[in-house]
């Protein structure tokens, strides 16, 4: 779900946001490198409209740098290792930080050696948009995919308390058109960076994502977000409430995320996740070593189209594939700048005069 941009956004250039997030991460102690790794997994999420995952989520990072909850450095380890395999552990660093340099370093490194690898990562936190470390092996040649557990959110089917995080699954895979194939999506119906997006934009939810201890609607995204806290709110898991529309198919993919990400790694999971100290599981694929890259890249090429080009709803001018309303955002940002919520300026706003740092420059 994304909400479309409100009266009044001020539109703000990719470099003018990567400007602003990597000095307000840097005057807290991030080191140079790392403050550009995140300020460039945020700024992506803009820029493909995944508003709920960029400069919007900023001040979480901030708060948690000044409360000294998360670590500004991130001193990786690993912790144990095979030829296709490792765990790693994230020092309690920034999430972004950790899963580019496992992906690009340790992930895609062993999969060009062995085929395939999968690594698993403990002692990290929030790693950004999901999509963003599959993207990463799609522009070698590679299929990725990328999984986290997250602060409890989702209701078991049948239950109304919050116990799983939104843990998203992402995969991506090269292909010979524009953009590579890329899925990525929480397994709730919505993830709480809608909620929090909803908050900033002031504008309620529909029904039908979000219930109640006693399993009744909510609206509201502030109270919501209080609520998870209190367990007084749980997102529904993807498919809806109950059985009848596949609501435990959402709730069985939710705890195949939440096995391999905490599972794998001996750390937190369901109520004990906070945040900080959470677990991912990163894995590529070399398709080399299966077809050649080029067929496999038509093939993938082939499937997109024949679905582009299967019949449409009436009413209904195009169909989408993964990845390509992202491609199409992100070619129309990069252009007219990312738009941002007045209520989200002002609150940026008072962020650089609390750190000392430039304010942003529409």
């Amino acid at each position: 779900m994304r909400a479309q941009p409100v009266e009044n956004s001020v539109y703000v250039g990719d470099s003018e946001l990567r400007r602003f997030m990597e000095q307000a991460l840097e005057s807290l102690g991030v080191p140079e490198e790392d403050a550009r790794i995140s300020a460039d997994v945020l700024l992506e999420a803009d820029l493909r409209g995944i508003d709920t995952h960029g400069i919007g989520r900023l001040s979480i990072y901030v708060g948690r740098l000044k409360a000294g909850t998360q670590a500004p450095s991130s001193a990786i380890e690993v912790v144990e290792e095979g030829p296709g395999t490792a765990l790693v552990d994230g020092g309690g660093g920034m999430g972004h930080v950790v899963s580019t340099k496992v992906m690009d370093e340790i992930v895609i490194r062993k999969a060009r050696e062995n085929g395939i690898a999968g690594v698993a990562v403990r002692n990290s936190s929030h790693f950004g948009f999901a999509g963003y470390y599959p993207l990463m092996a799609a522009e070698q040649g590679m299929i990725g995919m990328a999984f986290t557990n997250a602060r409890p959110s989702i209701c078991p089917t049948f239950g109304t308390e919050p116990m799983l995080g939104t843990n998203p699954i992402a995969f991506g895979a090269p292909s010979d058109m524009e953009f590579p194939f890329l899925f990525d999506a929480a397994t709730s119906i919505i993830q709480r960076g809608t909620v929090e997006l909803f908050e900033r934009i002031e504008r309620p939810l529909p029904e039908g994502l979000v219930v109640g201890p006693s399993g009744e609607p909510l609206t509201d995204p502030a109270s919501i977000l209080q609520g998870m806290l209190e367990d007084r709110a749980a997102l529904l898991p993807l498919g809806g409430r109950g059985e009848e529309t596949g609501g435990h198919k959402g709730y069985g993919l939710a705890i195949m995320v939440e096995i391999l990400s905490a599972a794998l790694q001996n750390g937190p999971y369901l109520k004990q996740v906070t945040g900080v100290g959470m677990g991912h599981f990163l894995l590529a694929m070399d398709v080399t070593r299966f077809v050649p890259l080029d067929l496999f890249r038509s093939v993938t090429g082939n499937i997109l189209r024949d679905l582009a080009n299967s019949r449409k709803e009436p009413g209904r001018e195009r169909i989408y594939v993964p990845g390509e309303k992202e491609h199409i955002m992100r070619q129309q940002r990069l252009r007219t700048g990312v738009p941002l919520p007045p209520g989200l300026v002002k609150r940026l706003e008072a962020m650089a005069d609390d750190l000392g740092i430039r304010r942003l420059e529409g």
